[in-house]
């Protein structure tokens, strides 16, 4: 993650009407939107890991701060606009049920970044804090 330099391409044009960058089948405004400007809350951990996907599109730091765990949340997260997200392949899950306390997502995230691809591989651990769903941390 870098500062915002004048010279780094824009992040993509993302509306309420554009297609949801999280791959599911909706628009943004009525998908990852509603829980970005606080309409809605995640329902479950792949919900919550889509649409923290969806706020790295978007370039959207204080959402992921704020589904980020107290005891694990940075102080700022500053992201970096020549990085673009270009797809999200949810390959796992598990918990994460109105039952359960907690859950994991694991998922490939792609990328470009100065003219390469490359992708983000990451199984993620998610818990309730406040009852809502939040981010914890990556297993190793």
């Amino acid at each position: 993650m870098s500062r915002r330099s004048s010279r780094s391409p824009k992040p993509p044009v993302v509306t309420a009407g554009s297609p949801c960058p999280c791959g599911l089948d909706a628009t943004y405004g009525d998908c990852c939107g509603a829980f970005h400007d606080g309409r809605a809350t995640a329902p479950t951990p792949e919900r919550l890991m889509r649409s923290r996907y969806s706020a790295f599109v978007v370039l959207d730091p204080l959402y992921l701060l704020r589904t980020w765990h107290s005891s694990t949340r940075p102080d700022d997260l500053d992201l970096d606009p020549g990085i673009r997200w270009t797809g999200l392949d949810v390959l796992a899950t598990t918990g994460g049920s109105a039952f359960h306390s907690d859950g994991t997502v694991e998922f490939r995230a792609h990328y470009e970044a100065h003219g390469e691809a490359g992708s983000q591989h990451e199984l993620s651990r998610f818990v309730r804090e406040d009852g809502h769903w939040v981010y914890l941390d990556a297993v190793e």
